[in-house]
């Protein structure tokens, strides 16, 4: 005892450590020996078990909450979806071209007309209506969802430590994942793969309003209540509007999130762009699939500059160039 008591003194902290290391790896790898040496086996916890019982038990107790909800958001796609397919293609295309033109620049605007009108010569517009309908009710659901919850969490320390692991969890599990538990709950179709959009995509929205409203200088608060800005004062007419630009940031990247969840979302009945390349990928029709695609990447292309703009145009009230 007393020799390894004097080579251990004799050692540097370097060369301590690795003699730690190496007599860990050495203690892992006889207990490891040892373990598959001998036969015994691992209680499972059943956590498969208790989460099929909790689901069923949801679904049947709050079916009728749930088929409530899910009229509720039938409706509002439908009405989204009538309205644009009511709308001739050539008018879309107009009113999207000089609305680009307005905050954007000519060179946006041309660029968007032709992309729209490439996807109705490629005969896939009602199917690009009805993936943008799925996307803005998702959007219309987040913004309804995620900007209050943002606003809750920029006023309380607490909350915010509440939703942050929340926010992390739903940003961390894979797409698919989501899939699962609407399907339990409400079943196929178009109103699950909302839910699962606004659960995919929610999280930057929330995550960038409470970081704009944080962000907010302390000094012109201060200002406000000195003149007796009420609370709900301060919040509409100073921290949001001087946040703005960081919460439409959330909204883009909401956006994007969105419409790369409703192409997995077709999976379970979302429809459009996505339902036209899952066909191709099962039936290996490269060229249908890469009409698909490219309508879905015109669609994101579009979405992506125009909410952009709205964040630059509320920073700074100039048109980009």
């Amino acid at each position: 005892m007393g020799a390894i008591k004097r080579i251990w003194a004799e050692r540097t902290p370097r060369e301590r450590s690795w003699l730690v290391v190496s007599g860990a790896l050495v203690v892992i790898a006889l207990v490891s020996l040892a373990l598959q040496a001998v036969e015994w086996e691992i209680y499972r916890v059943p956590l498969n078990k208790g989460i099929d019982a909790a689901v069923n038990w949801v679904t049947v107790t709050f079916d009728p909450v749930f088929d409530a909800i899910k009229l509720a958001v039938v409706k509002v796609l439908v009405a989204i979806e009538q309205t644009f397919l009511w709308v001739p293609w050539f008018v879309w295309v107009i009113t999207v071209g000089l609305f680009s033109w307005r905050v954007l620049s000519w060179k946006s605007a041309l660029v968007f007309a032709a992309g729209l009108t490439l996807i109705q010569s490629m005969t896939l517009w009602d199917h690009a209506m009805s993936t943008l309908a799925v996307i803005t009710t998702s959007m219309l659901l987040i913004i309804l969802t995620a900007i209050p919850t943002g606003i809750v969490a920029a006023r309380s320390d607490r909350f915010e430590g509440f939703i942050r692991p929340v926010l992390d969890a739903a940003q961390t599990i894979p797409s698919f994942v989501y899939l699962i538990p609407v399907i339990f709950l409400l079943g196929a179709g178009k109103v699950p793969a909302i839910f699962a959009t606004m659960v995919y995509a929610a999280p930057p929205a929330v995550r960038l309003t409470n970081l704009g409203l944080r962000q907010v200088s302390p000094e012109i608060k201060e200002a406000a209540r000195s003149f007796g800005a009420t609370s709900m004062q301060m919040l509409v007419k100073v921290e949001l509007p001087l946040a703005l630009r960081t919460i439409m940031a959330g909204v883009n990247q909401a956006t994007m999130m969105a419409v790369a969840m409703v192409v997995i979302a077709s999976i379970i009945g979302a429809g459009g762009l996505g339902e036209d390349v899952l066909f191709a990928l099962g039936r290996v029709r490269v060229g249908l699939g890469f009409e698909a695609g490219l309508g879905i990447l015109v669609l994101a292309i579009v979405l992506d500059r125009l909410t952009q703009a709205f964040g630059d145009k509320g920073d700074n009230g100039q048109r980009r160039e």
